[in-house]
Formats: C-alpha cells, structure tokens, sequence
C-alpha cells in the first residue's frame, strides 16, 4: 500500500500518515488510510490487472444512475482505487431492511433496451461479459451458466464430466425458464458485507 503514498497524496491533496488494515478485501488489500489534514479515507489496491478502476466505474453508476448510497470514489486506476470513509454502527436493523429493500426495488426500476451492459465488468477477481442481448434466458445461459463454467473448467476447478451436465443443462434453460418483462439495473453482489448501517440507517 505505501507504494502508492505519491498517488494518494496527489489524489486528495494530502499525504497519507496512518494506514490500518479492513476486512472485506477478497481480491484487494484494502485499508483506512488517515490522512495529514485529519480526513480519514479508504484505499484498496491489487496487483496489476485488479480491474480496481473498473470497480471505481461500477459504484459511480449505482451511485449516478441507480441511486444506492455507495462510497464516493475519489480516485481509481487498475491498481488502486480511493474512496470516502463511511461511518458505521450496528447491524441490519428491521429499519434498515425495509430501507434496503426499498433502495434495491429503486435500483431495479432502472431499465434498458436489451440485457447486458454497456462495458465488461468483474465479479470478485472473475471477468464478466455483458454483450448486449434481447433475451435474458440467452443471456443468462451464454454469459453467465456456461461462461463461469468455462473458466471454472480452465481453471481446473470444475470437473469435465461436470461440465457436459452443465451443457445438457444449459440446452434446456428454454424449456424451463420464461424470459423477464424488461432488463432491470442489479447490484451483483449484495450481502451483508457490502451493507454498512449507522443509527439504524444504510450509510
């Protein structure tokens, strides 16, 4: 993280004089950085090709076109990405459920012309396609079932005979799914560890 010092500096107009592991950072190593003017920010960075300039993309959209309340992205590039410190307390209240489900039903009201999204994004340390597609069960199957199944096959982690079960499976997905009334905008990975709430409240 302390390679990144210039950057940080540069980034928010202050050097950085404390750095203090979080938890969370499945693919990153993510830190409270307290800076010298007394602002308290979050950094988290990768190896090249941590995609961290993408993740900085993804919550200014669901910040500017879905309205959830995500961290301000100060700065990000593929191997940092800067952002506000949000002050937590507690856990999921019943307020703060009703809220997020209220917040999630927003983001949902977003639409498109066709699935997919405008750019390829990450889920985890995981490359994710989006081509525009007319139909979600196509979409779901091609860019979702058998492409996560491919890499997990490449991988090694997935076991070939599974995977000609997954296919079969995939040639049937018609047969069993209907296709939605409209593409609708989703988060991709909301859990709790992604949900911070203060006073009740989703921060």
């Amino acid at each position: 993280m302390r390679r990144h010092t210039n950057t940080i500096t540069k980034a928010t107009g202050s050097a950085p004089v404390g750095f203090l592991p979080l938890g969370g950072g499945c693919v990153s190593d993510v830190r409270k950085v307290t800076l010298a003017d007394g602002r308290v920010i979050v950094a988290k960075s990768g190896d090249a090709g941590s995609s961290l300039d993408l993740e900085g993309f993804m919550l200014r959209y669901l910040s500017e076109t879905g309205g959830l309340p995500v961290p301000e992205v100060l700065y990000a590039d593929d191997e940092l990405l800067l952002m506000n410190w949000i002050e937590s307390a507690g856990g999921l209240s019943d307020g703060a459920q009703i809220q997020a489900a209220d917040l999630l039903a927003a983001l949902h009201d977003v639409s498109a012309d066709s699935f997919g999204f405008d750019r390829a994004t990450v889920i985890g340390g995981l490359h994710q396609p989006n081509p525009s597609t007319k139909s979600w069960v196509k979409f779901f199957r091609d860019h979702r079932l058998l492409y996560m199944a491919r890499q997990a096959l490449d991988a090694g982690r997935l076991p070939a005979a599974l995977m000609g079960r997954l296919e079969t499976l995939a040639g049937r997905l018609g047969g069993w799914l209907t296709e939605t009334a409209r593409p609708s905008l989703t988060h991709g990975d909301m859990w709790t560890g992604n949900v911070l709430c203060n006073g009740g409240r989703i921060s």
